[in-house]
């Protein structure tokens, strides 16, 4: 009978209605879960409920840390100043998806990242040496247009490493290891405006990136570690490119 004909057509309708809206909230779930972990990582997770930790031979880690947050904190307004953490972290981020590298957390006005993972590479320690680069060049011209200036030190270290997820609520994708403590304290022992890196980084950039020595010193915990400043700055730039305009015209 008709009734019963628009009745089933109605149920159709309501069934490809609902579908739709499971298929809608499947790829929502899908875009948040690859936006807190690794593409492969999800993928793993999905698909066995579970993602076993990985050990990799060599990563970098990137700590990025704002030199007197406490104090800036105490000047400025608490809205206004995750407004301007908020700026410099979306850059961040986009530095370092450019480029291959993984963001691992932001602990308070912190930020931390690494190269190397979850897929192995043999480029990571230039990969993040170059994200950070691009981290204070950013931070320098946000500083000419803010009345707040923001200062950041960076320190950066290669070494073996642990990676992955632990727990089942609200988990999140991180690494462990002294490779990790390393960074931190590479980041510590630097200066503001500087990008501070270890002497096993060092090795690995050194023919790619114009670095200066500042000698062995003293870091808690670990004794006395060589350490080198990269050169990024306008008059390292100028200098390079003499350099190669003098050996276009040779």
């Amino acid at each position: 009978t008709l009734a019963g004909l628009v009745l089933v057509i109605g149920g159709m309708m309501l069934l490809f209605r609902q579908r739709q809206k499971t298929r809608r909230a499947l790829k929502r779930s899908d875009e948040l879960l690859l936006n807190i972990l690794p593409d492969q990582v999800a993928l793993e997770l999905k698909e066995t409920g579970i993602s076993a930790a990985k050990s990799y031979e060599s990563c970098t880690v990137l700590f990025a840390d704002i030199k007197d947050f406490t104090k800036i904190s105490e000047q400025i307004g608490a809205l206004e100043l995750v407004a301007q953490m908020d700026t410099y972290f979306r850059a961040f981020d986009q530095m370092i998806m450019q480029h291959g590298v993984e963001k691992i957390k932001t602990i308070g006005d912190a930020y931390m990242c690494a190269g190397g993972l979850p897929l192995s590479n043999s480029t990571h320690a230039q990969d993040v040496v170059q994200v950070a680069i691009e981290m204070q060049k950013f931070i320098k011209e946000q500083d000419r247009d803010n009345a707040s200036r923001f200062e950041f030190r960076i320190g950066i270290h290669t070494g073996p490493l642990v990676a992955g997820i632990v727990g089942v609520k609200k988990f999140a994708y991180d690494i462990w290891g002294d490779t990790v403590n390393t960074a931190a304290r590479m980041e510590q022992s630097g200066a503001a405006g500087e990008i501070n890196i270890s002497e096993t980084t060092y090795e690995l950039v050194k023919n790619d990136f114009e670095c200066i020595a500042r000698g062995g010193i003293k870091v808690k915990g670990k004794g006395e570690l060589k350490m080198y400043f990269v050169k990024y700055t306008e008059e390292a730039e100028e200098k390079e490119l003499l350099e190669q305009e003098a050996i276009t015209m040779k």
